[in-house]
């Protein structure tokens, strides 16, 4: 799905999805498993026009962008050779990832939990010729029996807005065959400490990193309109290696030269300075 614009992101840009719930305003509390289906379901639903309108062009209709930075699946190949390969994409958004993966000779199936997210899936899907199977599923509900597939991938998608990431990461290891890969790219963790803005306010330290209170967007009856989050690097760690996963490389990349887009928080001043995203590459042994 790649990212939305960061914890706060409705609050401070007064979002059409936020007037469209009725996010009235924000808080620290814990958000469930059910909770957070629903809340992702609802925004995405909501936000699902908007965020293609002003980052389609960024992700394009068959590119494999793993994030903010543009780091481009074609050069990082950290997926590895996916001819033939069986691919799920979890948290697909419009699925320009697996249709890039189609175009490389992949057998890639993009699921989402979103149905407006889909919809642009399938437009996608159309002006492309590429025929994706798209599935609506949440990531830690995975709809496929044991072994269906040789790697699965998440741009963003779907692994920051789960209650429990070691449920994500079971269904994985359940449907990805033994010597598979499960590659993921979340918000980097240390971003937590830091105000959402990528001007000069982002750069002072206001949060502990400790504090793994999920952020929650409100409406005024207290129902939650949107839910991330918040794990640490070692939060990360121990749950894929309690889900029998194996850490091969954890990538953080660096700013490019000549890149001036900001996407919400996500910035050339921050990027000059600290990593905005991890990307963790693990083996299924």
């Amino acid at each position: 799905m790649t990212p939305a614009d960061g914890p706060e992101s409705a609050e401070v840009q007064g979002s059409s999805a936020e007037r469209l719930l009725g996010t009235a305003g924000v808080t620290k509390r814990t958000a469930g498993p059910a909770e957070s289906r629903s809340a992702s379901r609802r925004w995405w639903d909501a936000d699902a026009d908007a965020y293609q309108s002003e980052h389609g062009a960024f992700l394009g209709d068959d590119d494999f962008v793993w994030c903010p930075e543009r780091l481009r699946e074609a050069d990082a190949r950290l997926l590895g050779d996916v001819r033939g390969r069986r691919v799920l994409e979890v948290g697909c958004g419009a699925a320009a990832c697996s249709r890039w993966l189609a175009r490389q000779g992949a057998r890639p199936v993009a699921l989402d939990i979103s149905a407006g997210m889909l919809r642009h899936a399938a437009a996608g899907n159309e002006r492309c010729g590429i025929g994706v199977p798209l599935v609506q599923a949440s990531a830690d509900g995975l709809p496929f029996a044991a072994d269906s597939f040789d790697l699965a991938c998440s741009a963003f998608g779907g692994v920051p807005f789960v209650a429990d990431v070691g449920a994500v990461f079971r269904e994985v290891a359940r449907v990805v065959r033994r010597g598979g890969r499960w590659v993921f790219a979340v918000t980097h963790p240390m971003r937590w400490i830091f105000p959402d803005d990528p001007g000069p306010t982002g750069l002072t330290a206001t949060h502990s990193y400790f504090d793994r209170t999920p952020y929650v967007e409100v409406d005024d009856l207290g129902r939650a309109t949107y839910v991330e989050h918040h794990r640490t690097l070692g939060d990360y760690v121990r749950a894929l290696s309690g889900a029998g996963m194996r850490l091969v490389d954890l990538v953080e990349p660096e700013w490019p030269a000549g890149h001036t887009r900001n996407w919400g928080q996500w910035s050339p001043l921050r990027g000059r300075l600290f990593p905005g995203t991890a990307i963790f590459v693990c083996a299924l042994d």
